[in-house]
């Protein structure tokens, strides 16, 4: 009997045992993946919304722990500042693994405030779309998006596939692209992304500045002599139209938003184009 006893004592003991080992085992087999997944995921601080928009377009934005004050969404996040005026005490709390800003942020004050072993970059994107390409590579490599060459390569076959059809149309039209037509607008010219968009797509950009110039509307109508006005903003259109009412040039509003945001939003700036400069809507 007492042999007995020992005997199921012992099997008790390491059944005991056998279901500890088994029990770690799975908790280690359950905590596992999100280890992993907090490994690739670094703590990343977005200092321009633009930057925010491509970093979750790319799949990384659970990634995201602080953003600029410039947000509209994303109100839950803590705020880390501005472009021009980081706040380094916020970044500083946050430890992040990546900065991400504007190469308008000055790169001496941005080192500054990047907490040692944090990665800073300063990313462009506003003057083509070869820079928009390049600018979401970069953030794709840095946050370890994983499908992001693929989603980056199909961007890019949309965008273009676009400018095709309308360069079949449009080839070699004079286009001035404006911001508005009241206050104080600026022109686009070739080497800033707006201008680019329209170039890529057969207009001829008639402003001569490489990047931006504020003027007077009418000045830049007479001095530029285009066939097509884009004025980025229905309302604005309507106050050009006011503006050159005996000149013959076709006046079109589109949605600034669409024009102005390096990296995905592009391809609805070429869907409002399609609509717009397609005879019979033809896409």
């Amino acid at each position: 009997m007492a042999r007995n006893m020992k005997r199921i004592q012992h099997q008790a003991r390491n059944a005991r045992e056998s279901f500890s080992l088994l029990s770690l085992a799975l908790c280690l087999l359950l905590l596992t993946p999100a280890a992993a997944r907090a490994s690739d995921c670094p703590r990343i601080i977005s200092q321009s919304p633009y930057l925010t928009r491509a970093l979750k377009w790319l799949g990384r934005g659970e990634c995201i722990v602080g953003v600029s004050r410039y947000e509209r969404e994303d109100m839950a996040l803590p705020r880390t500042g501005g472009i021009l005026d980081p706040d380094a005490e916020a970044i500083r709390a946050l430890a992040p693994d990546l900065i991400v800003t504007s190469n308008w942020a000055d790169a001496e004050r941005m080192a500054r405030v990047t907490p040692p072993g944090a990665r800073l970059l300063r990313l462009d994107g506003f003057g083509s779309l070869a820079d928009v390409e390049n600018m979401l590579r970069t953030l794709a490599k840095a946050s370890r998006a994983k499908d992001g060459a693929a989603k980056i390569a199909a961007f890019g076959r949309a965008w273009r596939q676009a400018a095709q059809k309308l360069a079949a149309q449009n080839r070699g039209k004079r286009v001035l692209v404006l911001s508005s037509c009241g206050g104080e607008p600026y022109a686009f010219g070739r080497k800033h992304l707006v201008g680019d968009i329209f170039a890529q797509a057969g207009f001829e950009v008639v402003e001569s500045a490489e990047k931006v110039r504020h003027a007077d509307v009418k000045t830049l109508m007479t001095e530029t002599k285009p066939e097509i006005v884009v004025a980025l903003g229905s309302a604005s259109a309507e106050s050009c139209r006011m503006l050159a009412p005996s000149l013959d040039i076709r006046v079109v509003g589109l949605d600034a938003d669409h024009f102005i945001h390096p990296g995905p939003d592009l391809l609805q700036a070429y869907a409002e184009m399609l609509e717009a400069f397609l005879v019979d809507g033809k896409k």
